[in-house]
């Protein structure tokens, strides 16, 4: 270890916007617990790319003892993490639209359900103010894909987030961020919504445990969709 410039986050100013993520061009911030966190050492060049997009201030460099920058680790790293990189402030937390309060027409053009961005688990942030009391829907990837009414019949009313427990690095976070959505947000209840493929049943393992490691109790129900998009089962886990 060397004595360095390193970014240090005030975790007490950080409110998990996620303005600072698409910024770090290394990947070495995370939204882990609805806060910025420094998740290595070695991923950060200390130059501080990151601490103009903070709105509230709450990073910063310091020297401190630290592991050395290691430019090779940062581009094994970032091979991994591509697929979450839009080069944008795509990680940014935001509320869309209202719900409309008119019927829609059967026939007509339905609107999206969607109401609040980012969706992707990694990249949600437990602290944002939609989660608070919602209803979360934690679905797989592929069933949006697969049931036709998705929006209208499961996404309405609810707050969401995706992930894919076959492909998806890092479930443990996924876990953690759980536990926050239920401990901190206090959200009322989890739908998690799964293919019947095998590989997918390991969202409602991570819905579980999290639900066991959390200190709040609350009410997850499991949606089995089929590869035709039909619901096999709804159950109360």
């Amino acid at each position: 270890m060397v004595k360095r410039k390193i970014i240090k986050i005030d975790e007490d100013k950080c409110n998990g916007c996620g303005l600072c993520i698409p910024n770090c061009k290394e990947g070495a911030l995370q939204i882990i617990d609805g806060k910025a966190r420094l998740i290595s050492d070695t991923f950060c060049d200390g130059l501080g790319a990151c601490l103009g997009h903070c709105p509230q201030d709450a990073i910063h460099i310091i020297e401190r003892e630290a592991d050395e920058f290691d430019e090779d680790k940062v581009k094994e790293h970032m091979k991994k993490q591509e697929p979450l990189k839009c080069g944008c402030p795509g990680t940014m937390a935001k509320e869309l639209g209202k719900e409309e309060e008119q019927e829609e027409e059967e026939g007509g053009k339905r609107r999206s359900k969607l109401r609040q961005w980012p969706i992707q688990l990694h990249l949600v942030s437990p602290g944002a103010p939609y989660f608070q009391n919602a209803d979360v829907l934690l679905a797989a990837d592929c069933t949006a894909f697969s049931v036709g009414d998705f929006h209208k019949d499961f996404l309405a009313g609810k707050k969401l987030t995706i992930a894919c427990p076959k492909l998806d690095e890092g479930t443990d976070i996924y876990i953690e961020k759980l536990v926050s959505l239920i401990d901190e947000a206090k959200i009322n209840t989890l739908t998690v919504m799964i293919m019947e493929v095998p590989c997918c049943s390991g969202l409602a393992t991570i819905a579980r445990q999290a639900l066991s490691k959390a200190k709040r109790k609350i009410p997850i129900k499991k949606i089995v969709v089929s590869l035709e998009g039909g619901i096999l089962s709804e159950e109360w886990i």
